[in-house]
């Protein structure tokens, strides 16, 4: 006798497999632009560049969610975690001076939920749009037996585009140059490793024993920086940039310029959040280990020409994006970030 359904049977639902995709089509054509040529239900996507430009690049990203994905699993809300995937490779494209052009992302379950799945993925669709790029493809896997009950894992992989001549570079950046701080909307989604050790959630209980306003902070998604911060990348009004993530400013803030010269940066200058506060007193973290692993208020730090600032920070305040002047980049000092003032811890 033939055994019918075998593969659901072994624990994959390819029924399960069909819904969540027509749950989730119209939130993921919704992204689509006239540069689509083809998207969902093919074996791959495809995607035109167009005539407008001269000598065009394109810049590529790949990354996931990290353990935040634990939290979310455990206040089974899954609505808003796909905008920290959308921001980690959209954040990092434009942080090289490419508009975010499109991407794909990857999800796999334990088991196909589609209502859930559904979510997850109208979320990324929801974010790829706010930072003007179309979802066109992706893969969602079911995997019983890797993950656990109810876990699963995201990872995306995103394209933008610049001219050749566009592209930030840490040549661009000379002593003198200011830097300009744009708020983080909390810890975005690096250090939760940490913030999970220091705050003693191991298991989906722990978390939901925490108040409900510190469990909302620590779900807060990542900032969208595309749609405020690349009409200056466009004008050519930024010399480099640098996306705040893991490695938090002692990290990442070198990437954006040459070992020549050292960013000074001023403590005070701009808001610490609560959040950072209370999890170096939980853990009683020192300034290092604070600096090393998490953004401390700040998602992305612009380098702009003295001269430019205050038309930067003019534009920036027309589109409703908060921005600090921070400090200035310097000849190098004794190391590639220094700090002036006290530190707020």
């Amino acid at each position: 006798m033939i055994e019918q359904n075998a593969y659901q049977q072994a624990g994959v639902d390819i029924k399960a497999g069909e819904k969540a995709v027509e749950l989730m089509k119209d939130a993921v054509s919704d992204t689509y632009t006239d540069n689509v040529l083809d998207g969902l239900g093919g074996f791959g996507a495809a995607f035109a560049l167009g005539s407008d430009y001269k000598n065009p690049v394109l810049v590529s990203g790949a990354d996931g969610v990290g353990t935040k994905l634990l939290l979310a699993i455990a206040a089974n809300k899954h609505d808003t975690i796909g905008q920290d995937l959308v921001a980690m490779v959209a954040n990092d494209i434009l942080a090289q001076g490419a508009k975010p052009a499109f991407m794909l992302d990857y999800l796999a379950v334990d088991k196909m939920r589609p209502e859930v799945v559904a979510t997850i993925v109208t979320g990324i669709a929801k974010a790829a749009k706010a930072s003007g790029m179309a979802l066109i493809g992706g893969e969602s896997a079911e995997l019983p037996g890797l993950y656990a009950p109810n876990h699963y894992d995201l990872a995306a992989f995103a394209v933008g585009v610049a001219e050749r001549d566009q592209l930030l570079a840490p040549k661009n950046v000379k002593s003198g140059d200011v830097l300009i701080g744009l708020p983080s909307s909390g810890i975005h989604s690096n250090g939760y490793s940490l913030v999970r050790h220091v705050l003693g959630i191991q298991t989906d209980a722990d978390f939901n024993h925490l108040a409900a306003e510190t469990q909302e902070t620590l779900m807060t998604p990542t900032t969208l920086y595309a749609k405020s911060v690349w009409p200056l990348v466009a004008q050519g009004i930024i010399q480099s940039m640098a996306h705040i993530t893991g490695g938090g400013l002692i990290e990442n803030l070198p990437r954006a310029y040459t070992s020549e010269l050292s960013a000074q940066i001023n403590w005070g200058s701009w808001p610490v959040l609560p959040i950072f506060n209370t999890l170096q007193k939980a853990g009683s973290l020192s300034v290092e280990d604070m600096l090393l692993t998490f953004n401390n208020g700040l998602g992305m730090v612009l380098i702009v020409k003295s001269e430019a600032s205050k038309q930067v920070m003019s534009q920036l305040s027309q589109a409703n994006q908060p921005a600090y002047l921070i400090g200035e980049m310097i000849a190098r000092q004794e190391s590639g970030v220094v700090f002036q003032g006290v530190a707020p811890w």
